[in-house]
């Protein structure tokens, strides 16, 4: 008989031989052990509802038949070659079929490696060093990207602050910092910067919206300054619509990064833009001295190829999306039905395909102001869906195209629990 551990063992275990105990992702006291549909059990059995649904990508749910029937196909014909494959090209073309700013793709493994190519294709493209990025937007694990993320200290903008030790303070100077939602911020430093090659931004910043007309605002401060616009899409692309962001609001940037749901699971993003900015993955066509050197050994590989391709195909189905938005409503509505109830002062921040709840009577329009009155009252209230069998992120829910009815009443009744916690009466 094969021996079995428990959750507790296994995060004993973990501590021996992981630095904090974990991969770095989430929290380390807990152990996935399988997932299946919308649904997730821990090392110990325990079932819960999954609305972390791997940080994204599992859109459609654990194990959905049709993708596992594709990865399956393709398994005995090969799972990486270091070279082409049909499956990459297929899946490329249909992702410029779909993304409005893509003429062309460039394959990688993780969603931060495309935001760190992103930022260097700008340079080469436009010759010019310095990116602006916003406080509180995250961009991957890169140096660029490690400024001003969840900055400890507030300072004036645009000052960046390193999120991570090790970067150097050339990486900081070549940063600026703007405050998301405030077009005059971002005005007024490309009036006093000649020198910004790009602004990289999450068109939805963790959760918090554009304001009315700020993407279309970046769109044109950038055509007016020279400057490329780099939507940074891992997380938006193929949820907010089946083309992304840039579709689902009408603006269309220069260059965008997917990851995540692309992949269907496995690893695997990718950057795009249009042919002549992508040209500069070219040698033969640019030269030497403009060339950006990209490789990777997992990129475009045809597992994840196929498993992305078969997502992509039934997103792309009639119905799929309202039937998405459709769940994440239920899920809005019957948590700010209970909190209103309850007299709780909240906001329900984000769109329906992405979103959470601040416990504040405040507008959440940036890093600064999207933030909990009272932060211990968002650890409870998390704790006690976790405890009733809801499994997410203490900052972010995202539904999935697998969430039931069953799954929606199970939540329901795990939010009366929660605001039953957190209520002061």
């Amino acid at each position: 008989m094969l021996k079995t551990h428990t959750q507790s063992e296994w995060i004993a275990r973990a501590e021996q031989v992981l630095p904090a105990g974990g991969f770095g992702n989430f929290e380390p006291g807990i152990l996935i052990a399988r997932g299946e549909g919308s649904r997730v059990w821990d090392e110990d059995g325990k079932e819960y509802v999954d609305y972390l649904i791997g940080s994204g990508p599992m859109l459609l749910g654990h194990g959905h038949p049709e993708v596992m029937e594709a990865v399956l196909e393709q398994l005995p014909k090969g799972m990486t070659f270091f070279a082409n494959n049909s499956k990459g090209v297929e899946l490329a073309e249909a992702i410029v079929g779909a993304v409005p700013c893509c003429e062309q793709v460039r394959f990688v493994a993780s969603g931060g490696e495309a935001d760190m190519y992103a930022i260097r294709l700008a340079r080469a493209y436009t010759g010019k060093d310095k990116i602006l990025k916003f406080e509180g937007g995250y961009h991957g694990m890169s140096a660029e990207a490690q400024m001003s993320l969840a900055p400890a200290k507030r300072v004036n903008f645009p000052q960046a602050v390193p999120d991570s030790a090790g970067i150097l303070q050339g990486v900081v100077d070549q940063m600026l910092i703007a405050p998301y939602n405030d077009l005059e911020a971002v005005a007024a430093l490309l009036a006093e910067y000649d020198n910004v090659a790009a602004i990289i931004v999450e068109p939805v910043q963790r959760i918090i919206p554009p304001a009315p007309g700020y993407l279309q605002g970046l769109r044109d401060l950038c055509d007016t300054h020279n400057v490329l616009l780099i939507f940074d899409e891992i997380v938006t692309g193929f949820r907010l619509s089946y083309g992304g962001a840039q579709e689902r609001y009408g603006v269309t940037p220069d260059i965008c990064t997917l990851g995540k749901i692309i992949g269907g699971g496995f690893p695997l993003a990718a950057l795009g833009a249009s042919a002549e900015i992508m040209q500069h993955f070219d040698k033969g066509k640019v030269g030497a001295d403009k060339w950006l050197m990209q490789l990777g050994t997992l990129s475009g590989n045809p597992v994840a190829a196929a498993a992305g391709l078969k997502t992509m195909e039934i997103l792309a189905r009639a119905g799929a999306y309202d039937h998405l938005r459709d769940v994440g409503r239920k899920l809005q509505v019957m948590q700010s039905d209970a909190l209103v109830k309850a007299g709780i002062a909240h906001q329900i921040c984000g769109d329906e395909t992405l979103f959470d709840i601040y416990f504040t009577d405040q507008s959440c329009c940036n890093y600064r102001s999207a933030a909990h009155d009272d932060p211990s009252r968002n650890a409870r209230y998390n704790a006690v869906l976790r405890e009733k069998g809801v499994f997410k992120s203490p900052g972010k829910l995202y539904p999935s195209m697998a969430v039931t009815q069953a799954d929606l009443d199970l939540t329901h009744d795990a939010v009366q629990a929660a605001v039953a916690a957190i209520n002061p009466d």
